[in-house]
């Protein structure tokens, strides 16, 4: 019969010890589209695009770019110190999860003591008051999880450490996107100021034929001081653009892990096309962004947490075990009859607590509520940050087009002008006006493809790079 209601006993506990007071977890539910509204420079993804695409900015086929982003990954600080984050969360997470296993201790103890003669029971007056007491043992303890306290700690550990790990490959992705952005931009500050360079030479060759002419008697001076004029305002817009390429240069060393007074990259002028971007259907957006899966856990976190908010509202079962031995001389501690242990369980639940468990659990609802609002907030951003893009690159792609048309009937104006000066058709005015015309068009076309080049940029961070939630079962 004992054995009976031992083995029911038991049976019991393990029943108990798998019940979870955590409510059923379902992802917050967020408004998605079928499709994207805008058309332009992307496809549709293939299986084989489904692939993690690590090296994304490879896309854009230029091994400066390749090289920068492979010293990013190995010198940025920002990355460093979010692998960190990333590190003490998996730590948390291990140290939850040891509470699912027992306890074990060990110790020793030698003190010279003195008894008090009423001390209760009464001591027998022909024992020493004074002696000596060593104590050898070991002890252990372990919680029986009754209500599901100990897995849901666990759990909310575990997801914790999940967001984090989201969070490092969200904050990589968005160093990498800020150095490949950045680069874009160095590139279009180098046609910039080639196309100054070759401005200024123009410019140069124009006040030399509007000095000659005017020494010749057939011009005035104001022809000259135009043409001067022209020309110490290109130079100002080259001095001022060769200044921005010096601050974007300095923050792209920052981002390599180099000090921007030693750091410094040679000038190129070649355009970098712009790639065409595998795009997903929007419901595959939440696989594809890391800082989407970093709320979507955080959730799942809170949520487990209700649960052991709930659990302190049950009494809690500790089975405790003690052995050892216990003598005052060390020289027969080891031995039977000083042996010593002591077997049993603990049951503890709090009766009056003023109110705190049930604002605990409140707060872990609350606490949930805020994880879920900032889900669906996340979920949105992504979606607005994919279409601003995709509208971005499509409309710019327009624009560049016109800007282009534009910049070559500039520069027939310019020619047709500067011939029509030399023959004496028109005057100096036509020609600076023309010159400022062509300028801001070529300017202005060199602008748009930058502008192109990093909305390209965003639209990969946007589409989460080559990430995939999957790499959060890589544990």
């Amino acid at each position: 019969m004992k054995k009976r209601e031992s083995l029911l006993a038991l049976a019991v506990t393990l029943a108990l010890s798998g019940c979870s007071l955590a409510p059923t977890y379902h992802p917050p539910a967020t408004p998605q589209a079928q499709a994207y509204r805008d058309v332009g420079p992307w496809v549709a993804a293939r299986p084989s695009d489904q692939q993690a695409r690590d090296d994304w900015w490879q896309l854009y086929a230029d091994a400066g770019l390749n090289d920068l982003e492979a010293k990013l990954l190995a010198s940025n600080a920002d990355l460093a110190a979010a692998l960190a984050h990333y590190q003490q969360a998996q730590a948390f997470a291990r140290e939850a999860r040891s509470e699912l296993f027992p306890q074990i201790g060990a110790g020793a103890t030698g003190v010279r003591q003195r008894e008090s003669d009423n001390t209760p029971p009464l001591r027998n007056p022909t024992a020493p008051a004074d002696y000596n007491s060593y104590t050898v043992g070991v002890q252990a303890s372990y919680e029986v999880d009754l209500w599901g306290r100990v897995r849901n700690t666990v759990e909310a550990g575990r997801d914790n450490a999940l967001a984090a790990k989201a969070d490092l490959a969200s904050a990589q992705l968005s160093l990498q996107a800020q150095l490949a952005d950045s680069y874009m931009q160095l590139r279009g500050l180098d046609q910039q100021i080639a196309l100054l360079q070759e401005t200024i030479q123009a410019y140069e060759k124009a006040l030399k034929l509007t000095q000659t002419l005017h020494g010749g008697g057939i011009v005035s001076g104001l022809d000259v001081s135009r043409a001067q004029t022209q020309l110490s305002d290109a130079r100002s817009q080259w001095s001022q653009t060769v200044a921005q390429r010096a601050l974007m240069q300095d923050a792209i060393a920052v981002l390599v892990g180099e000090n921007a007074a030693t750091f410094s990259l040679p000038a190129q002028i070649e355009p970098v096309a712009v790639p065409v971007i595998p795009l997903d259907v929007p419901s595959t957006l939440l696989q594809r962004r890391p800082d989407v899966a970093a709320a979507e856990r955080r959730v799942a976190a809170a949520n487990a947490g209700i649960g052991v908010a709930r659990a302190a509202w049950f009494p809690s079962l500790t089975l405790n075990a003690q052995a050892g031995f216990q003598s005052t001389g060390w020289a027969n501690l080891l031995t039977a009859p000083d042996r010593i242990w002591a077997l049993g369980p603990t049951l503890a639940l709090d009766l009056f607590d003023g109110g705190f468990r049930k604002a605990t659990i409140a707060a872990a609802k609350a606490k949930t509520d805020e994880a879920g609002a900032t889900y669906r907030g996340v979920v949105l951003g992504a979606f607005q940050q994919v279409q601003d893009n995709l509208a971005l690159l499509d409309h710019l792609g327009d624009a560049s087009a016109n800007q282009k048309d534009a910049a070559d009937a500039a520069q027939h104006a310019l020619d047709l002008s500067m011939s029509q000066y030399k023959h004496g058709a028109v005057s100096y005015l036509d020609v600076v006006q023309a010159q400022t015309v062509a300028l801001q068009e070529k300017r202005g076309l060199l602008q748009l493809d930058t502008q192109r080049l990093s909305a390209s940029v965003q639209l990969v961070r946007a589409l989460g790079g080559g990430w995939s939630s999957q790499q959060l079962a890589r544990r």
